[in-house]
């Protein structure tokens, strides 16, 4: 077992209701007993300021799955939440989920790349991640805290709970 990190963010549709079910589909990936969710934030988006805000979160939890397989997993449930792929960076989407870390593995291929490429600045995913795991440490030897101190919120705001 691993245990793995995943950012979830949508901002189309219900986005609340499409991070609940993806947090549910999670559950069918992770090892009994082991799923975690961080609280939910409302955040700027990344792209053209022209879409709706996203609501991003983290969960943690253990899998057997390999990293690839993890992929495949996430990315099949992006598609039965009606996740279109397009060429647009940091469009507006129903269901965004990104594998941030798997265990203390480094990976760079033409699919995937862990540690998450850009979480080291991002606000939604860093918060969320030091509600999960405060004290945790990249596979680099970065703490996390010391991210989290070089990256301010940018009018991001954390949700009640749902």
């Amino acid at each position: 077992m691993t245990r793995v990190f995943v950012a979830l963010g949508a901002n189309l549709g219900d986005p609340l209701a499409q991070l609940s079910a993806a947090r549910q589909a999670l559950a069918a990936l992770a090892a009994p007993g082991s799923l975690r969710h961080s609280p939910l934030y409302q955040s700027r988006p990344m792209g053209p300021a022209d879409q709706p805000a996203y609501v991003n979160g983290v969960s943690v939890f253990d899998t057997a799955l390999s990293p690839h397989a993890l992929l495949d997993a996430l990315q099949a449930i992006e598609l039965a939440q009606g996740r279109e792929r397009k060429e647009e960076r940091w469009g507006p989407r129903t269901l965004d989920l990104d594998i941030l870390l798997y265990g203390e593995r480094q990976i760079e291929d033409e699919r995937l790349t862990i540690p998450h490429y850009g979480m080291k600045q991002r606000e939604f995913v860093l918060y969320p991640l030091a509600d999960l795991a405060p004290e945790l440490v990249l596979p680099c030897g970065t703490p996390l805290a010391g991210l989290l101190q070089q990256c301010p919120p940018n009018g991001m705001i954390r949700l009640p709970a749902q």
